[in-house]
């Protein structure tokens, strides 16, 4: 005979408090960080609908699209749908995933030992950069949650009593710096007509990077 480890009762109840507990994580990291929890919806909210906003920032009117793969033949053929084909690869900065959180970690700074940050950061950027992989057609990909380990964990190595903003500041900014602008190069050769930096929004690494990580350290 075989038992649960835990209750059906106690499961059902931990899957309903799931998205309690993601409504509640950014008003707990912003009381972290010593801003009011108000603040956290309310730039919570603010990254929601600016994840729909995605900032031109290069265009490069010379792209080739890649040649047409057997998927998109197949939705011509037999639904008549045509896919119009990219005459310029565009790289955009997402406001609500990328601008915002980086805005936030500009302001923490002013609160925090500047060197440490800068050091943090740089370990970060340093760890998003080897954990980050270039894959042609989709962008940069990188394990979500092994970045706010290395910034919590850093962030506590180097100054406990700001832990919480430098976790942030280093989780946000060691992403944006490791995993996409040491990484642009490279971007524009992936064959995508369109890469969003932040573009995911409100579930991109470097929104969830810095949220995460202001809960671990």
């Amino acid at each position: 005979m075989h038992f649960l480890p835990i209750s059906l009762t106690l499961f059902l109840l931990f899957l309903l408090l799931i998205p309690l507990l993601f409504i509640l994580a950014p008003a707990v990291a912003f009381a972290k960080m010593g801003l009011h929890p108000f603040f956290g919806y309310a730039f919570f909210l603010i990254c929601l609908i600016g994840g729909g906003i995605n900032i031109p920032v290069y265009r490069d009117t010379s792209f080739r699209a890649p040649p047409v793969d057997d998927f998109t033949l197949l939705f011509h053929r037999f639904l008549g749908i045509r896919i119009p084909v990219a005459r310029e690869q565009v790289i955009a900065v997402n406001f609500g995933g990328a601008i915002l959180p980086s805005l936030l970690s500009i302001y923490l700074l002013g609160r925090v030992p500047l060197t440490i940050a800068i050091g943090a950061t740089a370990v970060t950027s340093a760890a998003s950069y080897l954990l980050s992989r270039p894959i042609k057609g989709v962008g940069i990909v990188m394990p979500p949650f092994v970045p706010p380990i290395i910034a919590a964990i850093t962030a506590m190595a180097l100054a406990r009593d700001y832990a919480p903003q430098i976790a942030y500041i280093s989780g946000v900014m060691g992403t944006l710096i490791g995993a996409d602008l040491l990484r642009v190069h490279q971007i524009k050769k992936l064959g995508s007509p369109f890469m969003s930096i932040g573009g995911a929004g409100i579930f991109d690494g470097i929104y969830l990077v810095g949220l995460v990580s202001v809960l671990l350290a």
